[in-house]
């Protein structure tokens, strides 16, 4: 007969007794099955179907890597300058509230935080081997006679100086021949061809020579056409690595 039948019909004496146990266990097997889903709605934390869609639709697809965010270099270089060199970054002004500035193994020398830098060129002296600031100066070369004492602080620069010289606004207007001749001594190839608002970068060495790879120079005119600030042209930078003395 059906193995139901133990439901309706009374066993006899003599007949197998693994009924009842089977009902026993189903019983039993039921509760199981129940407690176990119970358990489990309870550990796992309510969520919207779209969020388990979501995870069901990203199952197999590839990690996104997240490329680490770079390290930044001295003076914002892109790649670190070697141990045995020296980091600078020279930048010229360009437009009325963007200042000129000069920056040395990560210290900014000049520039508007310090309060240092103004309207003409502004100068910054090095010893080239500490690597210590001399002095800073700035000279208007708009208003007043400032060329001769500019040439007496390019003049003080003790042997084996590093000079870093960077334009803001105007610095040709009043700049005379003398002091022309003064940082063309140093090496400038550009100071003759200052004009009104030109913006001009320009790192000497005193008393010692200078890695012909090292960029040194560079100078922008101000042109009505191209100008990118009303009446101002673009402002330039050079950047590099100095070598250090040999010890």
């Amino acid at each position: 007969g059906s193995r139901w039948a133990c439901w309706f019909t009374r066993p006899k004496p003599t007949a197998n007794t693994t009924c009842p146990l089977k009902v026993v266990f189903l019983v039993l097997a039921s509760l199981c099955a129940w407690y176990s889903g119970y358990l489990l709605a309870e550990l796992i934390p309510d969520a919207p179907l779209s969020s388990a869609a979501y995870s069901i639709h990203s199952i197999g697809e590839r990690p996104v890597l997240k490329a680490p965010v770079p390290k930044r270099q001295k003076c914002d270089h892109w790649t670190p300058c070697p141990s045995d060199t020296y980091a600078y970054r020279l930048l010229s002004g360009g437009g009325i509230n963007k200042y000129a500035k000069i920056c040395f193994e990560d210290d900014l020398l000049m520039g508007e935080k310090l309060g240092n830098v103004a309207r003409g060129i502004n100068i910054a002296i090095v010893n080239y081997v500490t690597g210590n600031v001399t002095a800073t100066q700035h000279f208007d070369m708009y208003e007043g006679d400032n060329s001769g004492p500019m040439i007496k602080f390019i003049q003080s620069a003790p042997p084996k100086s590093l000079l870093f010289m960077v334009t803001y606004d105007d610095g040709s207007t009043r700049l005379n021949n003398d002091a022309k001749n003064a940082i063309e001594e140093l090496g400038s190839k550009e100071i003759r061809n200052m004009k009104f608002r030109s913006s001009w970068v320009f790192l000497a060495a005193k008393g010692f020579e200078l890695p012909s790879e090292i960029q040194r120079e560079k100078i922008n005119h101000s042109d009505t056409k191209n100008n990118r600030y009303s009446g101002w042209p673009a402002e330039i930078q050079i950047e590099g690595c100095i070598p250090k003395e040999p010890s």
